[in-house]
């Protein structure tokens, strides 16, 4: 009979779940899934020309069944899930969704199918700025600073402002809604059984970075910081939460529904849930003052200092500080950029229109020889582009870009600004425009060192995980040579979902704390970046000029004047 102990880390990104079956002694991965959002792929309940971004708990649901009945299966099926002792989980944030008093998405009760105020507002969902700028009004009205925890600026981005958006468009929304609950604190819920919103954990990441929660303030702020920001608040407080907790916590064990529904048995632990980047940064093997940078669509930034070290010291700026919402004991800071990934893909989209909507159309081929072309070569495109990128000379390098496609998420939260791209000539190609859209990522993150710097808080290096820190060796070389600093990449695929492994493998018992899964568990590097000290010069000049530009945009930004560039 075999010894093993295994367990299951799921984590949720924006376009889809992944679960990995992982071997507590040594990390090991014995088998993965992933699922896309059938509904989320067909562009169901977004609008993206009004930064609407709704996601439906159906396609939660789906995925979760399908990833971990798949990782058995392709393990060994009933006899490996005997072996499985733990799940945990980890999702995009701020994610929230209105649910009724047993804890169920009002989009899964009758009447509210379909209505996309009854679904969880993605984190990218950015029509809540003008309730996060009167949230950062409205604090400045009270003795005590209830942003101060989440770097002095609320963002749309977040928990109250998407839950105010919510209450003032939708009345059927607002009327039903007994609670407000971020997906990483739901799909532990629904795992466990539950059906007493009341009786739900709260993830101590979710409610500090998003929600306002701090320990000085006993829970939340009051109930007169939200009745007088607007009445339809009025009692909600009372209907949330007080406490939360850290994710080496058991949230509950395996209900006997999903237990028969997934092949398990009803011992196993759920743990607590938190935000993917947070988790892939325990999976990353974090360590104090090394920034774990999370690139994908977006990047989440991650950096933990011992609690002693920064002895009440407050980070202007970033998403949040707070204590345990990475490792319990020490202090989780929180940065990131809005856009990254999805920087590069709209780019890729807009030189593919031809492509998308051409191709099929032509005479020449058939329309299947069309689709197959057209599949083709957009795989090919990123990668050639950062090819021929790469091959520029340095002498030739006239165009300069923000990265703010998506709106500013740190320094200085603000998700009115706009993207832009100036010094454009006749010669300005394909491969020179990535450049500079490229560097303005690259950029962007030096603007978030910088910042910790600057307040007094060191950072010794980066730890890249994600899909663009494993696939983009010119993104991750140009990121070294910026920053001035190495950058380690993680050896394993899926590391928040690893994140979520190790949280799982604590909250069953397994280990005794995080510190002691992350050592056993954790499997390495696979490369480091180290910066060219011939490109020094040559970044620190334009990284001046996009501080500039930057700088400009923002001010016309605020006199509702729309800036010209050429």
């Amino acid at each position: 009979m075999s010894t093993a102990n295994y367990v299951i880390g799921v984590d949720y990104g924006t376009d889809s779940v992944r679960s990995v079956l992982v071997d507590t002694a040594n990390g090991k991965e014995i088998s993965a899934s992933v699922f896309l959002y059938p509904r989320w792929q067909k562009g169901l309940y977004c609008k993206p020309s009004i930064n609407q971004f709704r996601q439906h708990p159906l396609d939660y649901i789906e995925g979760l069944t399908h990833t971990i009945k798949d990782c058995l299966a392709k393990a060994g099926g009933a006899e490996i899930a005997h072996l499985v002792k733990g799940i945990s989980i980890d999702t995009t944030g701020s994610s929230p969704v209105a649910v009724d008093a047993s804890g169920t998405p009002l989009a899964l009760t009758p009447g509210f199918e379909e209505n996309p105020n009854a679904m969880f507002v993605l984190w990218k969902d950015h029509t809540a700025v003008k309730e996060a700028a009167e949230i950062n009004d409205h604090a400045k009205n009270f003795p005590v600073n209830y942003l101060k925890y989440v770097g002095g600026i609320y963002s749309s981005e977040w928990f109250w402002s998407k839950l105010l958006r919510i209450f003032r468009i939708d009345a059927a929304v607002k009327n039903s809604t007994e609670s407000w609950v971020e997906h990483c604190d739901w799909i532990p819920f629904l795992l466990t059984g539950g059906n007493d919103i009341a009786t739900m954990k709260r993830s101590r990441c979710a409610a500090g970075h998003k929600a306002l929660w701090a320990e000085e303030f006993d829970g939340l702020p009051p109930e007169s910081f939200f009745s007088s920001l607007d009445p339809l608040l009025a009692d909600f407080r009372e209907k949330l939460f007080a406490d939360t907790y850290t994710s080496d916590v058991s949230a509950g064990t395996l209900s006997h529904e999903w237990a028969d529904k997934l092949g398990l048995k009803t011992d196993v632990v759920i743990g607590v849930g938190a935000f993917d980047a947070h988790m892939g940064a325990v999976g990353g093997q974090i360590e104090p003052y090394y920034l774990s940078k999370v690139m994908g669509t977006s990047t989440c930034d991650i950096l933990v200092a011992p609690n002693q070290d920064l002895d009440g010291k407050l980070i202007s700026g970033i998403c949040g500080q707070v204590n345990g919402s990475v490792i319990p004991g020490m202090a989780g800071l929180e940065a990131g950029q809005s856009a990254f990934g999805d920087v590069y893909a709209w780019f890729k989209n807009l030189i593919s229109w031809p492509l998308n909507h051409l191709l099929t159309e032509s005479n020449i081929i058939d329309e299947a020889t069309a689709i197959a072309l057209k599949d083709e070569l957009e795989s090919k495109i990123i990668a050639n582009l950062s090819k021929q990128a790469d091959a520029l000379d340095d002498d030739d390098y006239a165009e300069l870009a923000i990265d703010w496609l998506n709106g500013r998420r740190t320094p200085d939260a603000n998700q009115e600004l706009k993207g832009a791209i100036t010094g454009l000539g006749l010669g300005t190609d394909a491969p020179r425009f990535f450049r500079a859209l490229a560097a303005a990522t690259c950029f962007g993150a030096k603007a978030i060192v910088d910042r910790f710097k600057e307040q007094g808080v060191p950072v010794k290096g980066i730890i890249g995980i994600g899909g663009v820190a494993k696939k983009s060796s010119y993104i991750m070389q140009m990121m070294a040579d910026v920053l001035e600093m190495p950058i380690r990449i993680h050896r394993f695929e899926h590391t928040c979902a690893l994140g979520a492994a190790m949280f799982a493998a604590v909250a069953a018992g397994i280990y005794p704390n995080i510190e002691a899964a992350m050592a056993a568990m954790g499997t390495g590097f696979e490369k480091e970046y180290t910066p060219d000290i011939k490109k020094q010069k040559l970044y620190r000049q334009h990284y001046q000029a996009y501080l500039g530009l930057g700088r400009y945009l923002e001010k016309y930004n605020k006199k509702d004047v729309k800036p010209y560039l050429s």
